[in-house]
């Protein structure tokens, strides 16, 4: 990581493979720190699986000091037993940041794939693609939970960089503006430079 001023974490939680990704972010640019998935076995009770990832995302945050971490909301699908197992990997994950003295941030499968990709429909393979290109790199994907936890951890960084994205203040002057130099300097503190 070069001189990155902060460490973002997202993780991609799962019952059976978490994924997780690390990246070092400053005001220029986004460089890729770590990846990689936790395997739990689907012999082992359900609680202790959890109790493994609760322990993993504390040894990440503890190990590379994240001010942020961003998590992927679970979609909702037809098996209920599954999305109920999911809910609690993700809400394990979340008391692990939480304990850590972080909060963490949701953010939904397509607003994901949509900050990365600029389509909401986009494949694993495209977002892994955009990663490889944004975060420069050529490291093959090991595992698509763990590229997908980069992707929350770089969407993080997007929502919360980009200003355009977060609320601007109402303009200071509401009279009615005749033309675009008198809208621009009217609306000053809303022109990104």
């Amino acid at each position: 990581m070069k001189s990155a001023e902060a460490v973002i974490l997202g993780i991609d939680p799962g019952t059976l493979v978490m994924g997780y990704g690390l990246i070092g972010v400053d005001k220029s640019h986004a460089s890729l720190i770590e990846m990689g998935i936790l395997k739990l076995s689907n012999k082992e009770d359900h609680s202790e699986r959890l109790h493994l990832i609760f322990n993993k995302v504390e040894a990440l945050i503890k190990f590379h000091k994240p001010v942020a971490v961003a998590i992927e909301a679970p979609f909702f699908g037809k098996n209920v037993q599954s999305m109920l197992k999911l809910g609690r990997a993700q809400g394990v994950a979340i008391a692990a940041a939480m304990a850590s003295g972080l909060s963490a941030t949701e953010y939904a499968p397509r607003k994901i794939k949509q900050s990365i990709t600029g389509n909401g429909n986009a494949t694993k393979e495209q977002v892994w693609k955009m990663l490889q290109s944004i975060l420069k790199f050529e490291e093959e994907a090991p595992y698509m939970d763990a590229t997908d936890a980069v992707a929350v951890a770089l969407c993080h960084h997007y929502q919360n960089s980009n200003p355009i994205l977060k609320k601007q203040p109402a303009a200071k002057s509401k009279k009615k503006v005749s033309s675009w130099e008198s809208f621009v300097s009217a609306n000053e503190n809303r022109i990104i430079k």
